[in-house]
């Protein structure tokens, strides 16, 4: 997988993560089960794509460490 689909699946998932937590969080008082599992599923995902910006920092110091 090239940098720059990593990246973009980053940001995908960090803003989906952060959209699905704040919708479990207004869900939350209406159905707390149902609430519970987006919040849940919005740390997942913004995790998910922390993971990936970690994962192309570190594919991209390689590359630049190869050129010197």
């Amino acid at each position: 997988m090239n940098p720059a689909a990593i990246g973009a699946w980053a940001w995908i998932l960090l803003y989906s993560g952060l959209l699905t937590g704040v919708l479990g969080l207004f869900t939350q008082s209406a159905d707390p089960d149902m609430g519970l599992v987006l919040i849940v599923a919005g740390v997942l995902g913004v995790l998910g794509g922390l993971t990936l910006i970690v994962w192309r920092s570190r594919l991209l110091g390689d590359k630049s460490a190869d050129h010197r």
